[in-house]
């Protein structure tokens, strides 16, 4: 197939714009009819990597997830609830997407091998859980526990970009404002206080040092951090070795690699909850829940999970061997197992850690802003010293 731009025409009149996959212009022509357009233009793109990247955001598949639970709690055939939702839909994009499930299901696969045609979109585990629904014949309450599960990742995304962006906020001014100072106001104080004819303190030598040196080389200091970046994930992306040790020294980073390790954990057992509980085998549940951890120090931890439970060892044995879960979650895995009820379990690890996580966030947010102030604060205070202390020094001289 193709990827093709489109002009269409929908019901109302209104004229759209989108990207489809099509054999030719008329199987385009065809499939934007199946989803009430009528063409106007069409021509095919050779590249499809700007398609195949484009992503949905999560509030989307949210809202999909919550209507669709409705229409089959309901009664009404997945078709008949896809092309409903198709309608209503504004995101171009996702549009495209259901567009493309309802002619997977028109040709004869289920709605969870159809969703498995688009990675960039549905998961493994949202794949998995519409799976276990199809097979058991719960997917109404798979689907409200993918809608619950997405809100909770949504609400978690906010938090951590508001523990970031505002540290990189003041991270820039600071960092900027410093740049100005060594390049603008530092070199026409320097040689004021040169001519003052006396011995330069130690700091006000290193100042000048490197003011000097960001006048030279301003640009060197502006590209080395780009270059550092990408040369740290080019690394990272060929070399596995070094991505294992880079998510070691994440885990252990101060403060940050603390919440790091609750964010991981609650995802974990969030996801591992919702597999069990929806009847997939334990196994198999651990195998998926190594794709959403997110870090290959954990997900190596899983993966000999994995192995020591396919030898026979029990599931609280075979965690607590790798050192990696806390207490807590060896301790109501034990009583999980012991009592048949491993997805309630669970799903208490999951609320005890979602509310851990955003009390450490918030806790976090609190120490955020001092720690910055105290840094920004000696930063500007090592160069108002460095300048000004050889003029008070000189002012002393004079005054007696």
């Amino acid at each position: 197939m193709s990827l093709y731009t489109y002009k269409a025409v929908g019901p109302d009149g209104r004229s759209i714009a989108g990207r489809i996959d099509a054999l030719n212009i008329v199987d385009l022509e065809m499939r934007l009819r199946r989803m009430e357009l009528d063409l106007i233009t069409g021509e095919p793109i050779s590249n499809r990597r700007l398609f195949a990247a484009g992503g949905v955001p999560r509030r989307e598949i949210i809202h999909f997830c919550f209507h669709l639970e409705l229409l089959v709690r309901a009664g009404v055939p997945i078709l008949e609830g896809l092309s409903d939702l198709r309608d209503s839909l504004e995101h171009p994009r996702f549009r495209e997407v259901v567009a493309s499930l309802i002619e997977s299901i028109e040709g004869g696969q289920k709605l969870s091998q159809a969703m498995d045609e688009q990675p960039k979109v549905f998961n493994k585990v949202f794949v998995s859980l519409i799976r276990a629904g199809e097979t058991t014949g719960r997917l109404p309450q798979v689907l409200q526990s993918l809608t619950e599960s997405l809100k909770w990742e949504d609400e978690l995304a906010s938090q951590t970009k508001k523990l970031i962006m505002y540290p990189a906020f003041v991270g820039t001014v600071v960092l900027s404002a410093t740049f100005f100072l060594m390049i603008y106001m530092v070199p026409q104080l320097k040689q004021f206080v040169k001519n003052m004819g006396q011995v330069l303190p130690l700091q006000t030598q290193v100042l000048f040092f490197v003011s000097d040196l960001l006048v030279s080389y301003w640009y060197v200091a502006l590209l080395l951090p780009i270059v550092l970046v990408l040369g740290l994930k080019i690394l990272l992306h060929h070399n596995p070795l070094a991505r294992v040790r880079y998510d070691g020294i994440k885990l252990k980073l101060p403060l940050i690699g603390e919440i790091l390790r609750k964010i991981i954990l609650s995802r974990f057992a969030n996801t591992f909850a919702l597999l069990y509980a929806s009847g997939i085998p334990i196994l198999e549940s651990i195998r998926t829940t190594q794709d959403v951890v997110g870090n290959l120090v954990v997900r190596q931890g899983l993966e000999r999970v994995e192995q020591l439970i396919g030898e026979g060892q029990n599931v609280t044995a075979a965690f607590h061997s790798i050192g990696f879960f806390p207490p807590l979650v060896i301790r109501m895995l034990r009583v999980g197992e012991s009592t048949g009820s491993l997805d309630a379990a669970l799903i208490n690890v999951s609320y005890f850690y979602n509310r851990d996580v955003r009390e450490s966030v918030e806790r976090a947010q609190q120490l955020i802003e001092p720690i910055l102030t105290v840094v920004l604060g000696c930063l500007l205070g090592w160069i108002m010293l460095s300048v000004l202390g050889p003029v008070y020094d000189v002012i002393s001289k004079i005054k007696t």
